[in-house]
């Protein structure tokens, strides 16, 4: 039984360009958020054209919540970074886990990096998230189980 977590979080590392479209349109919209936010300008709007270029407008407004619920951890990088880094991987990781329905594992990766109040908190934003994806057709891979070819 481990008693340390992952050894390398999945995505960390991985240029952004090589990620599965829906990863990216995540990252992107977060990366676009954040830098918003960091500029003092209203973060809504920023990843707008992006969500609406992939028929996914309706996870525009999950997604200002959980960036808000968030509240400064997790936070991603600059938008233009050519690579993930390990706080993005972690919150595609957990989008990705609350998405396929691994609620309890999603909850305890953010509890490892969030006060237990927030870690509540991100939750319903990051269920609403992954639901507005789905009825979007972008399905997060999970990254912890390789993609069967064949």
């Amino acid at each position: 039984m481990a008693t340390h977590g992952l050894p390398a979080w999945p995505w960390a590392g991985t240029p952004a360009e090589d990620l599965p479209p829906p990863e990216r349109l995540l990252l992107d919209g977060a990366r676009l958020w954040a830098a918003a936010a960091r500029e003092g300008h209203p973060p809504l709007p920023a990843p707008r054209l992006p969500f609406i270029a992939e028929g996914a407008e309706a996870a525009l407004l999950p997604l200002d919540a959980l960036m808000r619920a968030l509240s400064g951890a997790l936070l991603p990088a600059c938008p233009l970074c050519p690579c993930v880094v390990p706080q993005e991987a972690r919150l595609l990781l957990g989008c990705a886990l609350i998405q396929r329905g691994a609620r309890r594992e999603a909850l305890a990766l953010l509890l490892h990096h969030l006060p237990p109040a927030a870690a509540y908190a991100v939750m319903p934003a990051a269920i609403h998230l992954g639901l507005a994806f789905g009825r979007a057709g972008l399905l997060l891979r999970n990254p912890l189980r390789p993609v069967q070819r064949g």
